[in-house]
């Protein structure tokens, strides 16, 4: 291979004359103004490659044979982890954070419907304490009332007893 001889491709920017090229971006023609300085610029340009033996020394031929691209990673033994890690997703930010409050809400959702049961079973136990409530109510004036009628039945009574004379003393007898 002759370096000298070779003939490359290379994007050459014209930029020889751009100070004339200033212009406002109003008036006529200006689109066609913009697309000439767009098309001066993507054009591309042949160029011979200059042979500059003088300058190059051997320990640069030497170094540009021996370089090597940095852009393509060495792997060194040591640092050889497994395909499965390196395929491993790494989680971002948001997604650590989404699934953070997915779990936390997850959870309040269950303490949620816990604390609805607990509603629900207190609701229930209410309406039994009202029905007891109500059934002692009853009771107790079912109570008041016979005990109204047995004290008008004695007070009866007594009256009855009066006028019949069976409740007068062995000595009121006399």
């Amino acid at each position: 291979m002759i370096p000298n001889k070779i003939l490359l491709r290379q994007f050459v920017p014209v930029t020889q004359g751009l100070a004339q090229c200033e212009f406002a971006y109003k008036g006529d023609n200006y689109k066609k103004k913009v697309r000439e300085i767009s098309n001066a610029w993507n054009q591309t340009y042949r160029m011979k490659r200059f042979a500059t033996n003088p300058l190059t020394t051997l320990e640069y031929v030497w170094w540009w044979g021996k370089r090597v691209n940095d852009n393509v990673p060495i792997s060194s033994q040591e640092n050889i982890r497994p395909i499965e890690e390196h395929l491993q997703v790494i989680p971002s930010e948001l997604e650590i954070i989404k699934q953070y409050f997915e779990k936390r809400s997850s959870v309040l959702e269950k303490k949620i419907k816990q604390l609805e049961k607990e509603k629900m079973q207190l609701g229930l136990d209410i309406d039994v304490q009202k029905l007891q409530v109500e059934k002692m109510k009853k009771g107790e004036n079912k109570a008041e009332e016979d005990l109204n009628s047995l004290k008008k039945d004695y007070k009866k009574l007594r009256l009855s007893i009066r006028t019949t004379g069976l409740g007068k003393t062995l000595e009121q007898l006399r």
